[in-house]
């Protein structure tokens, strides 16, 4: 063939960091704190609600748009804990993780050319969907360590061209939770410029010290132009499952569909009404599973703190940005690929989640989302470490 095969579009992506970091874990027998997934499953009842289900029968096709049971319990959730009222059957989407959210809301709304505005550091499926619908990517820098918004910065990425805005908070990988005032600023910008808001928020349980997640959808004039995005997985540490949803006007939610059902069409029935469980549960287990991931914070930070590294203790997510520069480093990939070997420790370095390499040169991610023993294990093996 005279073509190179593959999609150009994604040629500048290659292997995701996660595989890579992954691999050296497995290889070198080290603790990953690259990869964010839980080390435990989450609570018991959302576990036997999908053996239930899964003996019960339901493992055929659901309905396309997800299970009865699953929009109605997204429904009641968003007006539970943000009085957001939504028509089950018209206002929510059922899709295969946020993952699969995140590049169907994409390919329906931008068009070649359009330009989508992020911010920086970014999860690197964001760059991929919008590359794949033939998107320009505009991003303003979030930087270490309050990874605060820089106004004039992200002025300058909106433009007569602009599409969307595609914002992630709590954000990975940095923990940010974004305040009403940076909120109030994005959204005034997207007014401005006529743009969809498209808001990734699946770790809006998983917040710490007392800090509000504030719905963009809520705030004034909003609405119309908003599609939220979240997920099971980080909320009930199921992340196997996929489970995921979009919900906003019905109008964009069906522009959404119709590029979902060509992707994965429907998916992970059983676990539908199982997450439906778990939505329902009371107040006491939103808290308790925040409350346990402070700790394991906690842990993790202040190791990181002890061993030299300067840390940006996050307010939300379960990922913590330190900074190797301390210990030597000039290049956060190199020190990763360093690392396992080196310590039996893995990390993720930010830089890959940048257009501009520098603006994260020697930051790099770990996650603490695991037991507290083996966070304990991966500091006491970072102890004295040092480059070269």
């Amino acid at each position: 063939m005279s073509r190179p095969v593959g999609n150009p579009a994604l040629a500048p992506f290659g292997t995701t960091i996660f595989a890579t970091m992954s691999a050296l874990a497995l290889r070198h027998g080290a603790i990953n704190l690259g990869q964010g997934f839980p080390d435990s499953d989450g609570p018991q009842e959302v576990l036997d609600a999908a053996v239930a289900a899964i003996r019960g029968g339901r493992n055929q096709y659901p309905p396309g748009p997800g299970t009865p049971e699953l929009l109605t319990a997204i429904a009641a959730h968003q007006r539970r804990f943000y009085g957001i009222e939504l028509d089950p059957s018209r206002e929510i989407l059922v899709t295969v993780g946020a993952t699969e959210a995140i590049a169907a809301t994409i390919l329906a709304l931008v068009q070649p050319g359009d330009e989508v505005v992020t911010f920086e550091p970014y999860y690197d499926s964001y760059a991929a969907s919008i590359a794949l619908a033939g998107g320009v990517r505009r991003t303003s820098v979030l930087r270490f360590p309050d990874f605060a918004v820089d106004e004039a910065s992200l002025r300058a990425a909106f433009s007569a061209r602009t599409r969307m805005v595609l914002l992630n908070t709590p954000h990975n990988p940095t923990g940010k939770v974004f305040t009403r005032a940076e909120l109030d600023l994005v959204c005034a910008l997207a007014r401005e410029h006529d743009a969809w808001v498209v808001t990734d928020e699946v770790y809006e349980h998983l917040i710490f010290d007392g800090v509000e997640h504030i719905a963009v959808s809520t705030l004034p004039g909003m609405w119309d132009r908003t599609l939220t995005i979240s997920s099971a997985g980080k909320t009930f540490s199921t992340t196997g499952w996929k489970v995921g949803w979009v919900s906003g006007p019905a109008e964009a939610v069906a522009a959404v569909r119709a590029v979902k059902q060509f992707l994965t069409y429907v998916g992970s029935g059983p676990f539908q009404p199982a997450v439906a469980t778990g939505l329902g549960l009371p107040d006491e287990v939103y808290a308790g599973l925040a409350g346990s991931l402070a700790r394991k914070r906690d842990i993790l930070c202040d190791g990181l703190a002890a061993a030299g590294l300067p840390v940006s203790r996050p307010a939300g997510t379960y990922f913590v940005v330190a900074d190797a520069a301390a210990l030597g480093a000039t290049d956060a990939l190199e020190f990763c690929h360093w690392l396992p070997e080196a310590a039996g420790v893995v990390g993720v370095p930010v830089s890959v989640f940048h257009d501009d390499p520098d603006a994260a040169r020697t930051l790099v991610r770990f996650a603490f989302c695991k037991r507290d023993e083996v966070l304990t294990e991966a500091v006491r093996r970072l102890a004295g470490l040092r480059v070269g």
